[in-house]
């Protein structure tokens, strides 16, 4: 048996079930839907973004990744503060190195990525604060509110009853609240009344000095410089480029500009703890200076301390570190002094100073007259433990004992290949070390001249000069010279920052403190205070009903506080009035009547009529 269907009459499968056709469309009772999404198109989507990046969202999630982005420019080296860091982590980490470099890790603060969230963050604030302000201001000349028709509705709500005249307790009550700096609109049976704007004015005050800060520190990075400089006693420093040991500054600072200032280090004063368990630990460093300022040149006196800089034609001038720098006189083999003058040698052991220096003689001669040039390597001691110590660590960062041990070489220093050079290490490749007659290195401990008599003589013996100078001074094989230890002096370490920007920072960091308090403890509330006659033609013989309420912009138990307060001062000038008696056939009160409370039917204290 055959079966044949017509279906030239049904509407197409296709178009109602997808493969199933009918049936698959019946498999669901979901009623369809057809919705058309309006195109954004380029200014809406434009607008969109705009809102976006406006919103106090967007604007916490930004100020949080720039504190994100800035933790790897205070664990990683930068290139701005120590460019020879980066090169050590650089060599270390070969593979780690170079990903932190494509990063941007190296260089945080002006890198592409933190400069971008800078400038979307200080976007975003400008447009969350404008509409706001606006806002503000149309608040600020508008007035309070007039009284809801239901003021027993309000979370804070007292009434009473007073035989004053509703004129009478309006006028109490507008005295009263401009006495507390309310804002007051008086409109017909009804004193309404604002207080709390300050609140809104330090949230914009708050967002507006986040904004300060940021100018600042755009400022700061933009105009800024920074530099070093090592000064020994007796030598000075003067604010031109040439005179920093190194120096950085921001791309829009102009070393035409600088300030004309300097100064020189008359000594240094360092004291330390020499009994206990605390022996060592230094106790004063000082570098007292004398320093001048403009074209006049008029020279001051100041102490320079750690963590106390001195503030020079805006530029701070900090004490970072100091050392020892012995002074030696060098002669070469015609016996004439080729150098003379003070060698800052770096501390190799922090504690107790045991550093190391190098002095470069480039012209020196042999006795003939041919070209020797001399370079020493030695390792100075403040306090030296004694031939039997077994050590050439000092003992104490005091020069109390000080010692002077010195390695010499000839040759070629190599400076004369136009290459800088560290003036803190001795290149070796073109240069002989000194041997004596027995074949081992030549070095000797030296003595400062101006103390061995006093360091050798304790004894009460007088050492001739001949004596003297043979513990202060090496004399070099084959007649080639000599190196002689004169004395000590201390070197310190300054560091000479100009960042204009401080000012305006400091500002916004007080203004946006002082924005955050006012927004925090300061409450937007409104009270509204209503007097009308009831009764008349009553029983009562025409009493005033009082009714106070109070809006807090958050929930908060002050408005009812205040409430209860602002109450308790009004009764003077509304005593309640004295309850009328009891007849029996007192006809109720309508419940129409908008000017009866409706939660309440007995008059109410003042001072406990206040509810939440």
């Amino acid at each position: 048996m055959s079966t044949k269907t017509d279906t030239t009459d049904e509407p197409d499968a296709a178009d109602q079930g997808g493969d199933l056709g009918i049936a698959g469309s019946q498999l669901s009772t979901a009623p369809k839907e057809d919705i058309s999404l309006p195109s954004l198109g380029p200014i809406g989507w434009a607008r969109w973004f705009w809102r976006q990046l406006t919103s106090m969202r967007v604007a916490l999630l930004l100020l949080f990744l720039l504190s994100i982005g800035a933790i790897p420019g205070s664990l990683i080296p930068q290139t701005s503060i120590d460019p020879v860091k980066v090169d050590e982590f650089k060599g270390k980490h070969a593979t780690l190195g170079e990903i932190y470099d494509k990063l941007g890790m190296f260089h945080v603060y002006s890198s592409v990525w933190f400069s971008a969230i800078y400038l979307l963050l200080f976007i975003s604030l400008i447009g969350c604060i404008v509409p706001r302000a606006w806002q503000f201001v149309g608040q600020l000349r508008g007035r309070p509110p007039a009284a809801p028709r239901r003021l027993t509705r309000l979370p804070a709500y007292t009434t009473w009853r007073t035989g004053a005249a509703p004129e009478q307790v309006l006028d109490a009550a507008e005295r009263m609240l401009k006495k507390r700096r309310f804002r007051i609109r008086r409109e017909g049976t009804a004193v309404a009344s604002e207080k709390g704007y300050l609140r809104e004015a330090g949230n914009l005050l708050f967002h507006v000095a986040l904004i300060v800060m940021l100018v600042a520190f755009a400022v700061g990075s933009l105009w800024k410089s920074e530099g070093g400089k090592l000064v020994t006693e007796g030598d000075g420093f003067s604010n031109s480029l040439t005179q920093y040991d190194d120096f950085s500054s921001g791309p829009f600072f102009d070393t035409d500009t600088m300030e004309p200032f300097g100064f020189t280090m008359d000594s240094f004063d360092a004291t330390y703890e020499r009994t206990g368990p605390q022996k060592g630990t230094p106790r004063t460093f000082r570098a007292n200076i004398t320093y001048f300022t403009g074209a006049d040149g008029t020279e001051h006196k100041k102490s320079i301390e750690v963590n106390t800089p001195l503030d020079i034609a805006g530029n701070k001038v900090y004490l970072l570190s100091h050392g020892y720098a012995p002074v030696v006189t060098v002669k070469d083999g015609r016996g004439k002094v080729v150098y003379h003058g003070a060698v800052p040698f770096l501390p190799q052991d922090p504690k107790n100073f045991t550093s190391s220096g190098v002095v470069k003689v480039p012209g020196a001669q042999s006795k003939d007259g041919e070209r020797n040039q001399l370079g020493f390597q030695a390792l100075f001691v403040p306090t030296f433990g004694g031939k039997n110590s077994g050590s050439m660590f000092s003992q104490f960062p005091a020069p109390d004992f000080p010692v002077l041990s010195v390695n010499a070489w000839h040759g070629d220093l190599g400076m004369d290949s136009g290459l800088p050079q560290n003036v803190y290490q001795l290149d070796t490749k073109r240069l002989k070390q000194y041997k004596d007659a027995s074949g081992d290195f030549f070095k000797k401990m030296l003595l400062p001249k101006d103390r061995a008599a006093k360091m050798l003589g304790h004894s009460g013996a007088k050492l001739t000069p001949q004596e003297i100078e043979a513990e202060s001074t090496m004399k070099l094989p084959d007649g080639d010279g000599s190196i002689t230890f004169e004395g000590i002096k201390t070197w310190a370490s300054f560091k000479i920052t100009h960042q204009p920007g401080n000012g305006l920072a400091l500002t916004g960091a007080v203004a946006a403190l002082l924005g955050l308090a006012a927004s925090l403890f300061i409450q937007r509330r409104r009270v509204w205070v209503r007097a009308e006659r009831s009764g008349e033609n009553g029983a009562d013989g025409g009493v005033t009903v009082v009714e106070m309420a109070g809006l807090g912009r958050s929930e908060s138990a002050r408005v009812a506080e205040e409430l209860a307060a602002l109450a308790d001062e009004l009764t003077p000038s509304a005593p309640l009035a004295a309850a009328a008696p009891d007849t029996g056939d007192e006809p109720a009160a309508s419940a129409e009547d908008p000017t009866e409370p409706t939660d309440s039917a007995d008059p109410a204290d003042p001072s406990e009529g206040a509810r939440t």
